[in-house]
């Protein structure tokens, strides 16, 4: 796969997602490729939805510095200077309540944090120059995560990253929309397609129909879409919810300074739930709450080492364990979790029918927004020709079962690429009017 340098950037598409973020350019042959990255000799098309910050001395003074991606993660996990670290920072895209968070001696705003993030990728990507791309087309999803998700505010923030990178004139796209022109690549007759993508924060749908003209070249035709703030995050946070917290002094007793015996309060394992939300835990105040807590608590252990998995930044280690107990429950009826970091150490059995318990809600919301795609497409499910599945959580079982269920295991096809979403957005730049497939402001 090429550098940024090996063909001229004619269109530039960009999945920026919660987890990963994929970068693809499509030249005249109407062929995309993936931006790779040289990690320690190895070229990665996916470059890792994280920051690291961290302090220098320089001269008389301190400095902070920062990576983004793979090399954010390498610099966290070597931990050899004061850092905060942040992962699935795009879930703050669309909330109002999100203002800015403190890092070191600065403030930063969700358009402070996605500018510092494409300024890593680009300093790694070896040439590539938004500014001096024809067309850049961004993915963005359906609808944003979040409780009450401001799509108006994501979008805004979203412009003015980008401006700040030489690309004003971006074309924002649904994230489906570009897996559906993937996916169309591989079609050799009309089809209605339902395009179901599957990312870290949210899940969206589209509905859109391709058929060939005369000339045999490929149109299409978006029809519908949906999409709800409920996808792989939400089902890590059942995982730590129902196995981390309790452990972690969720459910636990504290004496109040009017002796009364009191619970616990919730909203910090909220946070613990949520990747983002644990990122910024050490400079909002809850840190010196809980630690407060625990010396009150009426057995303090949980307590402390939910305090030092934030003060010591383990939580993208909790990150991986959960990550990978979902994983193995996609190919087992059991699997072991564990997780042990600093003196913390936290095992428990977990079936896939208690997994699929704790999801049932969120499997149940997804459902009703392949209902509301498959309504603003005015089509039955029975008129669905394909049915395209991409992004890691299609590979949950009782994500892949629904599907199954509605439309039959011969409709379905799904792609294990993290590619797809970019690739197909680097072709619609290369469409003669991209501008047609930007999504609708609402």
């Amino acid at each position: 796969m090429p550098h940024a340098s090996d063909a001229p950037p004619l269109s530039i598409g960009i999945d920026f997602g919660t987890s990963n973020t994929v970068v693809a350019l499509a030249g005249p042959d109407g062929k995309a490729q993936a931006i790779t990255f040289d990690h320690r000799g190895e070229r990665l098309k996916v470059y890792a939805t994280a920051l690291c910050f961290w302090d220098e001395v320089r001269g008389a003074g301190r400095e902070t510095r920062v990576e983004g991606g793979p090399f954010a993660i390498e610099q966290f996990l070597e931990g050899l200077q004061a850092h905060r670290f942040l992962q699935s920072f795009k879930t703050f895209a669309a909330s109002a309540s999100f203002q800015e968070t403190r890092i070191f001696r600065d403030r930063y705003r969700f358009e402070d944090l996605l500018a510092t993030f494409l300024r890593t990728l680009l300093r790694h990507a070896e040439g590539l120059d938004l500014a001096a791309a024809p067309r850049v087309v961004v993915g963005r999803p359906v609808r944003f995560a979040g409780t009450h998700p401001d799509d108006a505010l994501a979008m805004r923030r979203y412009r003015t990253a980008f401006e700040r990178l030489g690309a004003p004139g971006a074309a924002y796209v649904y994230e489906p929309v570009g897996a559906a022109f993937f996916y169309a690549n591989t079609l050799r007759h009309d089809a209605t397609v339902l395009v179901a993508d599957f990312g870290g924060g949210t899940s969206d749908f589209s509905v859109m129909r391709f058929a060939r003209d005369a000339g045999g070249e490929l149109r299409a035709e978006p029809l519908g879409q949906a999409g709800v703030g409920i996808a792989g995050d939400a089902f890590d946070a059942r995982i730590v919810d129902k196995v981390v917290a309790p452990r972690l002094g969720k459910g636990g007793l504290y004496r109040s300074m009017g002796d009364k015996i009191l619970t616990v309060p919730n909203h910090y394992f909220a946070n613990l739930a949520r990747w983002n939300h644990l990122a910024l835990m050490k400079g909002s105040g809850d840190l010196k709450e809980l630690r407060e807590l625990a010396r009150a608590a009426l057995d303090p252990g949980p307590l402390d080492a939910f305090g030092d998995l934030v003060e010591y930044d383990l939580g993208f280690g909790l990150y991986r364990a959960v990550s990978e107990l979902k994983l193995a429950l996609s190919g087992r009826d059991e699997a072991r979790f564990r997780f042990q970091a600093a003196d913390i150490l936290i095992e428990a059995a977990v079936t896939r029918e208690d997994f699929e318990g704790w999801i049932a809600p969120d499997v149940a919301r997804i459902a009703a927004t392949v209902d509301e795609a498959l309504a603003d497409a005015g089509v039955e499910a029975a008129a669905i020709d394909r049915v395209f599945l991409t992004g890691g959580t299609s590979f949950v079982p009782a994500i892949r079962r629904l599907f199954v269920e509605r439309f039959g295991e011969s409709r379905l096809t799904s792609a294990d690429q993290f590619e797809s979403i970019a690739y197909g957005l680097a072709l619609i730049g290369r469409a003669p009017d991209p501008l047609r497939w930007a999504a609708r402001e609402r």
